[in-house]
């Protein structure tokens, strides 16, 4: 875990703050002594918000990938409707 700030202390030396989460990780910051936000380094961020494989890859690995399932459209006419 990072360094805690209480959120005055946040205010006062954020280039600080940001320097912290930059080089030595999250750094949460408190308001009335519960902890209230994380501030994290862009790096960190785009790691969480990456997705871990792309959607071809996901469908590739699946168990269903070896599955035989027909996919085809059903070509019959539409039903009639009363309006």
């Amino acid at each position: 875990m990072g360094t805690i700030w209480q959120l005055q202390e946040a205010k006062n030396k954020f280039s600080r703050l940001v320097e912290k989460a930059r080089y030595e990780g999250p750094q949460f910051v408190t308001r009335h002594g519960k902890e209230t936000v994380v501030v994290i380094s862009v790096e960190d961020y785009q790691k969480m918000v990456k997705p871990k494989s792309n959607l071809f890859n996901f469908i590739q690995s699946s168990p269903l990938s070896k599955a035989s399932l027909i996919i085809e459209r059903d070509k019959s006419m539409a039903r009639d409707i009363e309006l």
